[in-house]
């Protein structure tokens, strides 16, 4: 290899010199046969550097060592993508986490048809970090009536779960979320649900069918509680406007009927503004007078919100 080396730069000398002379030949006209000449001398030299190359490190086997042939030579070769991302920097990786947050205010709260503030104005918000996976964690809260609802003036909700696409215009979202009361009075009030629904998708037009159960707990009166809802959703074309429709069904301690059943239902519109949107929805709720008598939780209402996600 010693050989070798003495042999490449002695001829790396050599090219650095006509490489030098180059812009002495640009600066003056240059006519067609001086140009062929020239390119015929440069060919000249690159044939007697890859003999040199063969004849110091390729005698055996009648090819060039390309690690140590000039770089004369090896210029002229085209620059492979590999070697043209690590001269340039390999560009960071994006991060499988993703961040996001969200913030409303409405007229008022309702959590399935019921009032939880008393038809008094409601901030909420919260966080998530979702994994490329499908898997999520996140957070939300809510103001709530002290004096009508009994569980403080909080409500801190906490869940996680995987979401995803199954197929083509169906995706999947199952979890757990617990409903949190910081600063209720004595007793069991926090509770823990399970929840998960199928989403359809069908050009501007989706439909979302779900549950959610709340095993027996001491919060829930040592009972249950299941629901079951469906929700439609048509964006119209070429407008920012989506129009809403939902209907749920809960069966258990969460109500305000005798029998413990309810039906609660909604219509709303959505007007989307970049990150911001704006709804109106017409909201209802069964409830009886035994259970209700002034209509505190189960009156229907008239509901405005604004939200924004970022």
């Amino acid at each position: 290899m010693l050989t070798s080396i003495r042999g490449l730069t002695a001829a790396t000398l050599s090219a650095g010199f006509l490489l030098s002379a180059a812009p002495a030949f640009a600066s003056e006209p240059v006519s067609e046969a001086e140009t062929t000449s020239i390119e015929s001398s440069e060919v000249q030299i690159n044939e007697a550097l890859l003999a040199a190359a063969i004849e110091t490190d390729g005698a055996e086997t009648g090819q060039p060592d390309l690690a140590l042939t000039p770089a004369i030579v090896r210029a002229s070769a085209p620059v492979e993508d590999a070697g043209a991302s690590n001269l340039q920097g390999e560009e960071e990786e994006a991060s499988p986490l993703t961040f996001s947050a969200n913030v409303a205010f409405a007229t008022e709260y309702r959590f399935r048809g019921v009032a939880l503030t008393d038809g008094n104005f409601a901030v909420q918000g919260g966080f998530d970090v979702s994994h490329e996976s499908g898997l999520y964690v996140g957070t939300w809260g809510s103001n709530l009536d002290e004096q009508t609802v009994g569980y403080g003036s909080t409500e801190l909700d906490i869940y996680g779960g995987w979401s995803g696409d199954l197929t083509d215009g169906v995706s999947a979202d199952v979890g757990a979320i617990a409903y949190l009361y910081p600063d209720a009075g004595p007793g069991d009030f926090d509770y823990l649900e399970f929840y998960g629904s199928l989403s359809f998708g069908l050009g501007p037009a989706s439909l979302t069918g779900g549950f959610a159960y709340a095993p027996d707990q001491d919060s829930l009166g040592g009972t249950d509680n299941l629901y079951l809802y469906a929700d439609v959703s048509f964006g119209i074309p070429d407008t920012p406007i989506t129009l809403n429709g939902h209907v749920g069904y809960t069966d258990g301690f969460l109500t305000f009927t005798t029998d413990s059943e309810a039906i609660d239902w909604s219509i709303s519109a959505d007007l989307a503004v970049g990150p911001a949107t704006l709804s109106a929805a017409y909201v209802g709720v069964e409830g009886d007078v035994l259970i209700d008598p002034t209509g505190t939780f189960t009156d229907d209402a008239f509901v405005v919100t604004l939200s924004a996600s970022f």
